[in-house]
């Protein structure tokens, strides 16, 4: 039996256009942007002024709280100042604006030995990082110390990648793959009763052959085959998939026992902690129909999304819609004037605007909807009632468990827009529970 869970669809994956292309790197030409909120939690606060030079690998923003995470420069040049910039998730947020140099000079890093290094110096140095998980933005290590850590049982590493068109996850387990097993190794030696496992969709089994090779012999990690199907790399229906454990809207992966991270996320520690080098660059999945040249390029934090495009040759053709993140769950850019931040994952250019094109009818009572939501709702009645505005009835019947997919828009033969009222009901719904509390 292959890993899986109730639920999902199998949309076209769109893969084969960039999965063989190796990582480049790509050195950005204009002023670079850090956005002070790259994650979940309270936004960075600067420690830079206006004229200050900066090194790459310098923080220039620290952590506002517990929940939040610094950020650090990714080249070497001068900050020009703070200000509102748009970012990729439609927001204005304050952003520091750096000079690239075109030098990229570099901080002294200070490599350590995991083994010499207690449970709080691992968990230190991944904090002082800036590592946060790069598919999601919670700071990594505030995942890392949950309450109880005795009862941690899983460490489960994210390579399903479950997102049509997205390769990078993929690139780095095949290119990089004993930073992936190193840093699982780091995260599984913090637990004293837990187990590793990479956990790969079976539509990579040249992945998941390499993995098998790297992790044999290797105490308390294994290889997991996942069912390939989407949305199999959501933290819910993975943890499923794996462990049988079922978590709701209410708890957290260590409720049941498990902690969950991306492969890009599992290389970021053991560069944090092996290392000293704290995360500001990452691995963008530049791709699409309308793209000339797709590939998988190493972009450095804050540069502009626009010459992502130009490295990848340009556009064969003018888009209609660009995704920043998969096609599923990513958001729509009006335009390319965004910074890549942390969790900027892969850039989709195409020709057609299908979602568009498509004009919604009325429901046909089918059903499918149901019948595909990983979380066992009615999707249908539930955006009718969101859209009625009734959102204390919405939380009633279970709609914050939504977890924002998308199955049930993508199998609706009438083309209505249910994930988007889905989403709206469900951030209403938890405003109301927050404002009751």
């Amino acid at each position: 039996m292959r890993l899986t869970f109730k639920g999902g669809v199998h949309p076209f994956e769109g893969k084969e256009m960039s999965k063989d292309c190796p990582v480049e790197k790509y050195l950005p030409k204009a002023d670079l942007a850090y956005p002070l909120s790259q994650h979940i939690g309270a936004p960075a606060k600067p420690v830079v002024a206006k004229g200050d030079h900066v090194l790459a690998g310098q923080m220039i923003a620290e952590a506002g709280g517990f929940v939040s995470a610094p950020v650090h420069a990714s080249v070497s040049g001068t900050v020009k100042g703070i200000e509102k910039r748009l970012t990729a998730t439609g927001s204005m947020v304050d952003s520091i604006i750096v000079e690239n140099d075109g030098l990229y000079e570099e901080v002294e890093f200070h490599p350590a030995d995991p083994a010499s290094l207690t449970r709080e110096e691992i968990i230190g140095r991944i904090r002082d990082g800036g590592v946060v998980g790069l598919g999601g933005g919670f700071p990594t290590h505030v995942k890392l110390s949950p309450k109880e850590p005795d009862k941690i049982e899983y460490i489960l590493v994210n390579g399903a990648e479950c997102e049509p068109y997205l390769t990078s996850d993929y690139r780095r387990m095949m290119d990089q793959p004993e930073k992936v097993v190193e840093g699982l190794k780091i995260v599984v030696g913090l637990f004293p009763n837990a187990k590793g496992c990479i956990c790969i969709e079976d539509n990579k089994p040249d992945c998941i052959a390499r993995m098998k090779e790297l992790a044999a012999g290797v105490p308390n990690i294994e290889v997991k085959e996942l069912m390939t199907k989407y949305p199999q790399g959501g933290e819910r229906t993975l943890i499923y998939a794996v462990t049988g454990r079922e978590i709701n809207s209410s708890m957290l992966p260590a409720d049941a026992g498990c902690i969950v991270d991306n492969v890009a996320t599992a290389i970021a520690i053991h560069e944090a902690i092996t290392l000293g080098k704290p995360l500001f660059e990452r691995v963008v999945t530049v791709t699409g129909d309308a793209i000339k040249n797709p590939g998988n390029f190493k972009v450095k934090n804050g540069t502009n999304a626009a010459e992502l495009v130009e490295a990848a040759g340009g556009f064969k053709s003018q888009p209609e819609k660009v995704i920043s993140g998969g096609p599923m769950m990513g958001m729509a850019l009006s335009t390319l004037d965004v910074p890549c931040a942390k969790t900027f994952s892969s850039l989709l250019c195409f020709t057609k605007d299908e979602v568009a094109a498509c004009e919604p009818s009325n429901c046909i009572r089918c059903g499918r909807c149901i019948s595909v939501c990983p979380a066992g709702l009615m999707p249908t009645k539930l955006s009718e009632i969101a859209d009625h505005g009734d959102f204390a009835l919405f939380d009633e019947l279970n709609g914050c468990e939504c977890v924002e997919c998308g199955c049930c828009s993508y199998i609706c033969p009438a083309k209505r827009r249910l994930t988007q009222s889905m989403k709206t009901g469900r951030r209403e719904a938890m405003a109301l529970r927050r404002k009751k509390k």
